[in-house]
């Protein structure tokens, strides 16, 4: 087996046992987009993308919230999202880490 495949195999198996991990911080950040949108005006479509673009710390700077509860709830967004990627390249990391053990060559 590749070094590719051993890692897509590891990365595949670490991300469905945190998938429950993972799904409730997606879940938290679609919360609190929809939550804001409603706060602010804007329509559904328009929270989620603030909540993914504010959460993975992109930030285009498109759609600003005005209400001092709504800049708490991005704050909220920005921790999940961080949370989320950092799990994520946990994973990802210890997939590498589970290959390069294997791997003879090394």
């Amino acid at each position: 087996m590749t070094t590719r495949r051993l890692f897509y195999a590891g990365l595949w198996t670490g991300l469905k046992v945190a998938w429950p991990v993972l799904s409730g911080l997606l879940g938290i950040m679609a919360l609190l987009g929809v939550a804001v949108a409603r706060m602010e005006g804007w329509t559904w479509p328009e929270g989620l993308y603030f909540a993914f673009i504010s959460g993975l710390t992109i930030g285009y700077g498109d759609l600003v919230p005005k209400r001092a509860i709504s800049r708490f709830l991005a704050v909220a967004i920005g921790v999940v999202g961080v949370l989320l990627v950092a799990l994520v390249a946990a994973i990802a990391v210890r997939a590498l880490n589970a290959v390069q053990s294997q791997d003879p060559e090394r």
